[in-house]
């Protein structure tokens, strides 16, 4: 039986946007394994097949100790499984991988799911974050990338040259997120999803919560995701919530009925998204979605048909867009909706995601032994 293993940073984002993959890895005869830390999902990716490995992993983390054992683990997990390829989703396990597979000739595919602040953010360490991708990706068989802007950057860096593709986002499930019936009752619905910290937005869509509901009263701006213990607008995201110009109903495992209660998706975000799950899961329910004109969102949007599109770190243009949506007569705002679900069946589905997966998977263990090492 061949072996694949998938190394990635949250227990979540694997089941949520990955489980499709597993599944059809699962059912083409693959021993899928998992190095990832334990969370509340692990229960539910055991029950699927795949075989755990914990992996205790700080996200955010620079502290030299922690991060040698890391690659450790990392390391120990790849002479026990031995595999025939190796999959890793995010920043540390693409890069920790990389250097491991390449050292014991194990073929790895690497999926760049956005940047990270490491290396837009400029400074020291984004030429650490760089210099170490640029290693760690000399041997890799092929290398994903979720938007143009990404691959991009790679190519000018002289990163795995002509072993390049390109995904559309992790796609979304559109037999899960269908398209829900419009609201009409008489209150106009805004949603933002994410992690509540600045680099989402949540600082310009609190501005224009504010600006909005003084206007038109008739509005709602709702709100789910985790508070970040680093967010530093704790005391004005409170009081705003005391006020009764949002509704925050914290992380939720089901966000489909609050995006039911919604007709507009609003995603400000200028963190370096590969592509946002948000807006595709949003679209994909026929809600117009207004977001940022950075990579990672712009591709969700088709601009004034399914959407708008608002310059980053820019409440005002993003108040102007809400207003604009506002203007617009209900059904309109209905045929918006219903043009973001047609671009998701076009364009992201994510059948089209697991296919590219499954060919490449098989195209290498086919023509290499792996990490069969005798």
């Amino acid at each position: 039986m061949k072996t694949v293993l998938i190394a990635i940073n949250f227990d979540e984002g694997l089941y949520n946007f990955r489980r499709e993959l597993l599944e059809a890895l699962t059912e083409a005869g693959y021993a899928v394994h998992i190095a990832v830390p334990d969370g509340a999902y692990v229960e539910r990716l055991r029950a699927m097949g795949c075989r755990f490995h914990d992996t205790a992993l700080n996200r955010r983390g620079t502290n030299p100790l922690q991060e040698l054992s890391l690659l450790r683990r990392y390391g120990r997990i790849l002479d026990s499984v031995t595999p025939d390829v190796v999959l890793t989703y995010t920043i540390k396990p693409n890069i920790y991988m990389g250097f491991l597979c390449g050292r014991r000739r194990i073929p790895y595919m690497p999926t760049i799911t956005g940047l990270g602040t490491a290396v837009e953010g400029g400074g020291l360490l984004q030429q650490l974050t760089r210099r170490l991708y640029r290693a760690a990706m000399k041997r890799a068989a092929v290398v994903f990338f979720q938007n143009e802007a990404n691959e991009t950057i790679f190519s000018g860096m002289g990163i795995a040259p002509g072993r390049h593709t390109m995904l559309p986002g992790s796609g979304v499930n559109l037999q899960h997120f269908t398209c829900q019936d419009f609201p009409e009752d008489g209150t106009v619905g805004f949603l933002f999803i994410s992690r509540i910290m600045k680099e989402k937005g949540i600082e310009e869509y609190l501005d224009a919560a504010e600006t909005i509901r003084r206007r038109h009263p008739q509005t709602a701006f709702r709100i789910l995701g985790f508070l970040e213990d680093d967010y530093t607008g704790r005391e004005r995201f409170e009081r705003l919530q005391r006020e009764g110009v949002i509704a925050f109903a914290g992380s939720v495992e089901d966000v489909i009925p609050y995006i039911r209660q919604s007709q507009c998706i609003v995603h400000p975000s200028w963190y370096p998204e590969g592509m946002s799950n948000v807006c595709l899961e949003g679209a994909a329910c026929g809600r117009a979605v207004i977001t940022t004109d950075r990579p990672g969102c712009r591709e969700t949007v088709r601009d004034g048909e399914s959407g708008f599109l608002v310059r980053e770190r820019d409440s005002g243009d993003l108040t102007a867009k809400i207003e604009l949506f506002l203007s617009l007569p209900p059904e309109e705002r209905k045929k918006m909706g219903e043009a973001g679900r047609a671009y998701m069946e076009e364009r992201f589905d994510r059948n089209i995601v697991v296919r590219r997966y499954l060919d490449a998977i098989a195209t290498m263990t086919e023509n290499t032994n792996g990490g069969k090492r005798k």
